[in-house]
């Protein structure tokens, strides 16, 4: 008699928890404006590690600390880096060629622009050039980088110091504003 009682008990919990579970249905959409409405990120990843491959090869490497992903907004999807971010792209054959550092960062999904904080630093390891400065814009799709802070641009031979800059990925082509620094020309 005595498990009789238990079971009967232990039944009627599972039940009870079951039609509880059944009951509370929300559908993912919901659950997406909900979390929109409120600010919170879709997903949070910690101390990620993502490789980018195009036919089979890698083409860069993404490290961060912490990847909040805010995917869920209709107009302006986005990834935030709060605790910083370096990304490494790499050339044809498979060697380091440009690294990108910052203590803070935002990448948009639809326009595939992001804006690097803090901090600042893109090394090319090929010409052993590097940039330094507190916020870049990186378009993505053009592999452009566009800035109007101040930045210190180290080549080879030269020492470029300015406010705003413009130059491609690899820091071969740029456009300085506002420059001072030592530079050699050829007449």
């Amino acid at each position: 008699m005595k498990n009789y009682k238990q079971i009967c008990i232990k039944s009627i919990t599972v039940i009870s928890f079951t039609v509880m579970l059944f009951s509370c249905s929300n559908s993912s959409e919901e659950v997406r404006n909900l979390l929109e409405e409120k600010n919170l990120p879709i997903g949070k990843a910690k101390n990620a590690y993502h490789v980018y491959k195009d036919s089979g090869s890698i083409t860069s490497k993404l490290i961060t600390p912490l990847l909040l992903d805010f995917s869920n907004r209709n107009k302006h999807p986005y990834n935030e880096f709060p605790k910083g971010i370096k990304i490494i792209n790499f050339n044809n054959n498979a060697k380091d060629s440009v690294t990108i550092l910052g203590d803070y960062a935002l990448s948009y999904a639809k326009t595939e622009i992001s804006e690097i904080r803090g901090n600042v630093v893109v090394l090319n390891h090929t010409d052993k050039s590097r940039l330094e400065t507190d916020q870049l814009f990186w378009d993505q799709k053009t592999k452009y980088f566009v800035s109007e802070k101040p930045f210190t641009l180290y080549k080879e031979k030269d020492t470029v110091i300015g406010i705003g800059f413009e130059c491609k990925e690899d820091l071969s082509k740029y456009l300085a504003k506002k420059t001072t620094g030592r530079l050699e020309t050829q007449e």
